[in-house]
C-alpha cells in the first residue's frame, strides 16, 4: 500500500488539472496559432506560466485505485497488476478470462 500522503497528493493534482483544463487549452491554442502576433503569443505564454504547476497533466501519476501502487497499473481498469489478477480470477470483471493456448 502506498503512503496515504502520496495518494492524496495525486488526487489533489487531478482536481487541479480538471479545474484549469479549459483555461490551459485556450492558452495553448493561442500559443500554437501561427496567425497570431508574436506579442499576443508571448502574453499567452506568460499567462500559462502563471498557472499552478500542478495544473499540468504531465505531473499526474497513474495509480491503482485500490492500493495506490504507482507501477504496473492497467489504464483500462485503473488497477495494479496484482489486484487486477485477484479480481479477474474471482470473476468480478465481466469478459476478462485467463489466457490459455
Amino acid at each position: 500500500m502506498a503512503k496515504l500522503a502520496l495518494i492524496n497528493r495525486d488526487k489533489k493534482r487531478r482536481k487541479t488539472v480538471a479545474k484549469f483544463a479549459a483555461r490551459r487549452a485556450a492558452l495553448l491554442a493561442i500559443i500554437n496559432d501561427a496567425k497570431r502576433s508574436d506579442e499576443e503569443r508571448q502574453e499567452a505564454r506568460e499567462k500559462q506560466q502563471q498557472l499552478p504547476r500542478n495544473a499540468s497533466p504531465v505531473r499526474l501519476r497513474n495509480r491503482c485505485s485500490l492500493t495506490g501502487r504507482p507501477r504496473g497499473v492497467f489504464r483500462k481498469f485503473g488497477l495494479g497488476r496484482n489486484k487486477l489478477r485477484e479480481i479477474a480470477l474471482r470473476g468480478e470483471i465481466p469478459g476478462l478470462i485467463k489466457a490459455s493456448w
